[in-house]
């Protein structure tokens, strides 16, 4: 079972009470919010995906935002992360009886049909709120349009990052006079630091989650400049660069640099154990490693992915809000939503701090408080180096083509299949997939 990154840790009951309900069904939507209603105030119903440690960041910043806003009536509503959350979102959206704001990852925005299924937003309803173009990086707020239209705000950047074991590298001479990991440059360069700490565990260097490969495979192929472009029932790639990227999994599990498998939890559990000096997964572990050293001691720190082909690319998304189409907008309903989504992007330094993603809103990450956020603010550049998944229907964050390439690069890292076979698997999957239809369209 693919490992999708819903982040771990403890969620709050109120989380909890409100996903169950949701998938059971139990009146939790309606025909987008009113003015008033019993309790007398404005209620906006947010719909989201964000079930773990995060999730009851979120949560903590929803009773805050309740405090500072009385006359509106926040109703949250978590459902489970991936497909299931995308397709409660496609069917409500589709009856205009969706939440009124939805989170959703800014890779899946076309899948979801903006143009049908998703409201515009108005630049001008933004700056009414005193959020600006200028308050994001540019990439990324191009990705927020859709045919001339803004359908999304961008909430922060979530990417595939490095984390380190201090104690494993001071003793395997790979730390800087500064406590940070030594930089390297090309893949026989980390190799060779790959080596030496695993001279010191006795085990691995990196620990991989090797049921989730397409992220490694993404970020490797990126890095080399490779492009992955569909057009009309065909695609292109770059087969060299490719196979490049597929064989550098390959030799390091080849060498016992990684596990030959290792899902989500044991990826985790072979960095906290000591197992492996490295462990590259999403930023939004750090609560899981923040807890652990808590608990038993683990004095790590985080950097963005290691210098492959002349650069750090690494494969990563972005959280971002959307509103569902609804049949009639209440006016009022309207504006406390933006107001919402305003305010939580205003206050996202605890949404940095606490769930470890990166704010897309620069005030925030550009800040001297943010900048001295530790580890975060060590790997904040990843903003500019995030590659987002292909751009195509069946692409994303939880999306086919995640799961039927990392079933393929799982039996890499067993080395059951040589890189060569693996490469043309992945081209007949990914041409099978092209031959289904979008099923929103």
């Amino acid at each position: 079972m693919p490992n999708h990154p819903s982040p771990p840790g403890s969620l709050s009951r109120r989380a909890v009470l409100t996903g169950t309900a949701a998938a059971a069904g139990i009146g939790l939507t309606g025909c987008g919010s009113i003015t008033g209603g019993l309790s007398g105030k404005t209620q906006i119903k947010q719909w989201n995906l964000l079930a773990g440690s995060d999730g009851a960041v979120m949560t903590a910043m929803h009773e805050e935002f309740g405090k500072e806003y009385p006359d509106y009536d926040l109703q949250a509503t978590t459902f489970t992360w991936g497909t299931p959350f995308y397709t409660r979102l496609v069917m409500g959206a589709s009856g205009g009886n969706a939440g009124d704001i939805a989170t959703i990852h800014l890779s899946r925005l076309k899948s979801i049909s903006p143009g049908t299924l998703m409201d515009p937003i108005t630049v001008d309803e933004l700056e009414a709120q005193g959020i600006r173009e200028s308050d994001f990086n540019a990439a990324t707020w191009d990705r927020c349009f859709v045919d001339g239209e803004l359908y999304a705000i961008p909430i922060d950047t979530h990417a595939l990052v490095n984390y380190y074991n201090r104690t494993v590298c001071e003793q395997a001479g790979v730390l800087g006079p500064d406590g940070t990991l030594l930089e390297t440059q090309g893949v026989e360069d980390y190799f060779d630091v790959l080596r030496a700490v695993k001279d010191v565990t006795g085990e691995y260097g990196t620990s991989l989650d090797t049921l989730g490969g397409w992220r490694q495979f993404w970020a490797w192929y990126r890095q080399d400049d490779g492009e992955m472009t569909f057009g009309d029932g065909d695609f292109e790639m770059d087969d060299d660069k490719a196979l490049q990227a597929i064989e550098i999994m390959y030799r390091m599990s080849e060498e016992g640099l990684c596990p030959q498998f290792a899902d989500g939890g044991q990826c985790a559990a072979n960095f906290e154990n000591g197992a492996a000096a490295f462990v590259q997964v999403g930023n939004w572990e750090i609560n899981r490693f923040k807890a652990f050293n808590e608990a038993q001691g683990l004095d790590f720190s985080m950097t963005e992915m290691p210098d492959f082909f002349g650069n750090r690319r690494t494969q990563g998304d972005c959280h971002s809000y959307v509103l569902p189409r609804h049949n009639n907008w209440d006016p009022e309903v309207r504006e406390a939503t933006i107001t919402y989504a305003a305010w939580m992007l205003k206050h996202s330094f605890e949404w940095g701090e606490g769930g470890g993603h990166t704010p897309a809103y620069l005030p925030v990450t550009e800040s001297a408080e943010y900048q001295a956020l530790q580890p975060n603010a060590e790997y904040s550049g990843v903003v500019e180096n995030v590659q987002f998944d292909p751009d195509v229907w069946f692409s994303g964050a939880g999306a086919r083509l995640y799961d039927e390439t990392s079933s393929i690069f799982n039996q890499v890292y067993g080395l059951a299949m040589t890189p060569d076979e693996a490469l043309d698997l992945i081209k007949e999957r990914i041409q099978t997939l092209l031959a289904l239809p979008n099923p929103v369209e």
